[in-house]
């Protein structure tokens, strides 16, 4: 078991990999549908947004079938079922079209995070498990560096429907390995399934249960701003070509994934090193956000070799966040309720990611200026810093009254 749940894990990480894939194929091809069936920003904005609503409707009713059901089944239909979802783009006429189809995407994709993270939890000690969760986390950053770098190449060379069809079909080859690999039953072992009591007095009453929810929510616009609105960016504001675009802003994407799993792994040495199981993990998270906070020096300077050296620091500086956050989430949960945890911070996350390109689009206007959504964004990262300063010396009191309660 312990050399097939790094097997397992590898699955876990190209499971994320091709679900950010099919959700950032919209932002790539963003600019070129625009033009293609004459939509405005703010139509496009709506269309970005449209899968954050479903992702974050079914985030908790999807963590309740996880600690349910167990993750091998629950995952591999709802992979099926994106992969279809986003292949049908191809087939789209207008904007309804598009439209239904995102909102199907983030149904079916509301499962792949909660699924991992269980996995990780049941399989993984407290005091190794930031390797693991860097491993799923370089999943959601490879995902859109691939994605840019190579969906940028077949958009220009085939076209934006072709992008949507080889991406959505070609992912398929990944179920039948998952359930031939992924464990059975219920993740936490615990045998049958029994009905775990929220202790809702104990969660409300903690400030940290609030200040956590507010760091995901500030965290995310960011993040999500980025994978939405920053292609376009590229594109509209700083004059690149498609495929320029690509090799811009995958860069950085790429340099995150390192940066996830060395952060990761520095996390558990220190950890091990000092016993400081949440302390640790967040001030890796809290430096982090600070350097996200970078992308504000986009509306200072508009020399372009200034551009890529400020993505990588944004971008690598959310990845260790990232990395140590989603730690830190579920350490903070006893093992069994660790589905509709992660599901209730993720909800506040693609919240988040449904108002960041509804405000950017709204934003632009007529004239196309990024300047006001670029300081929302870059201001974002700095408020949740501080949210996440103020949960910690918290943490380890809740789980400790959530487990006793």
């Amino acid at each position: 078991m312990n050399q097939r749940r790094w097997l397992v894990l590898g699955l876990v990480f190209l499971g994320m990999l091709v679900s950010y894939i099919d959700r950032g194929n919209l932002s790539i091809a963003a600019t070129t549908i625009m033009q293609d069936i004459r939509l405005r920003p703010e139509q496009m904005g709506l269309l970005l947004s449209a899968f954050f609503w479903t992702y974050a409707l079914f985030q908790i009713p999807a963590g309740l079938l996880v600690d349910r059901y167990g993750i091998r089944s629950v995952y591999a239909i709802a992979f099926t079922l994106w992969s279809l979802a986003s292949a049908s783009i191809a087939v789209s006429r207008g904007l309804p079209d598009i439209f239904t189809s995102r909102l199907v995407l983030g149904l079916a994709e509301s499962v792949g995070p909660l699924a991992s993270l269980a996995f990780i939890r049941a399989n993984f000690k407290e005091r190794e498990n930031g390797l693991p969760v860097a491993i799923y986390i370089g999943g959601q950053t490879l995902g859109p560096a691939l994605g840019t770098l190579l969906g940028s190449k077949l958009l220009n060379a085939f076209g934006w429907r072709a992008l949507f069809a080889v991406t959505g079909l070609g992912a398929l080859l990944w179920v039948p390995a998952w359930l031939y690999f992924a464990p059975s039953g219920r993740t936490d072992s615990t045998g049958p399934a029994q009905a775990v009591r929220w202790p809702w007095r104990a969660i409300f009453a903690s400030p940290s249960f609030w200040t956590m929810s507010a760091c995901i929510f500030f965290a995310s616009y960011f993040w999500y701003f980025l994978l939405t609105w920053m292609p376009a960016y590229l594109t509209m504001s700083r004059g690149f070509s498609t495929v320029g675009m690509g090799q811009v802003l995958s860069a950085p994407l790429f340099a995150m994934a390192l940066t996830n799993l060395l952060s990761g792994w520095l996390a558990d040495r220190l950890v091990k090193k000092t016993g400081a199981i949440f302390w640790v993990r967040i001030l890796f998270a809290a430096g982090g956000l600070l350097g996200a906070g970078g992308i504000l020096l986009l509306n200072i300077s508009s020399a372009r070799p200034f551009l890529l050296p400020i993505l990588v620091l944004c971008i690598c500086s959310y990845g260790v966040f990232s990395s140590n956050f989603w730690a830190i989430s579920q350490n903070a949960s006893p093992v069994p309720m660790v589905g509709r945890t992660i599901g209730y911070l993720n909800t506040l996350s693609q919240i988040a990611g449904a108002i960041a390109p509804l405000v950017t689009g709204w934003s632009l206007g007529p004239a196309k200026d990024f300047r006001f959504a670029i300081w929302v964004a870059g201001l974002c990262p700095l408020a949740a810093c501080v949210c996440l300063l103020a949960a910690g010396k918290n943490l380890s009191r809740l789980r400790d009254n959530l487990e006793s309660n």
